[in-house]
């Protein structure tokens, strides 16, 4: 006869060291799409309003769900939604890169092997950025539970 042991409780912190589910993350990160797909469609350009508002908004998403979630390190959990963003970000401008510079000389194999790196860094830039005011604020609202 077998004996089954009990079950051994994984605190969630192990389970999930980034403190969300990776379809959680990927979610996250999808917010930032829809401003590199209507750029790319030349819908909305660099200086339209929405444009900053559909590039900002998700980083202010991605650092109030790490705040709100207590995520155990809102820095890396941010961070890790920009590199997921980076990658979501190159293979956009990849998929759109015929259509974008339809009516230029730019649609050549460099420019478009350069973006690559430019959109890698654009995502840990963001995702850096808005995990250090994901930390910020968490670190402001521990002083305060303490003081």
């Amino acid at each position: 006869m077998m004996h089954n042991p009990e079950p051994v409780h994984i605190p969630a912190e192990k389970r999930r060291p980034l403190g969300l589910s990776v379809l959680s993350l990927i979610a996250l990160a999808a917010l930032g799409l829809p401003r590199v797909i209507l750029h790319d469609l030349h819908i909305i350009d660099e200086a339209h309003p929405a444009s900053w508002i559909l590039s900002l908004g998700p980083v202010a998403v991605w650092v109030a769900v790490a705040v709100v979630k207590k995520v155990p390190n809102p820095f890396l959990t941010v961070l890790t939604i920009g590199l997921i963003f980076a990658v979501m970000l190159s293979i956009t401008h990849q998929l759109l890169w015929s259509y974008a510079f339809a009516d230029s000389e730019t649609a050549q194999s460099i420019p478009r092997l350069a973006q690559l790196p430019g959109g890698l860094f654009a995502g840990l830039l963001l995702g850096g950025v808005g995990g250090l005011v994901a930390w910020g604020i968490r670190a402001v609202m521990k002083q305060r539970t303490r003081g």
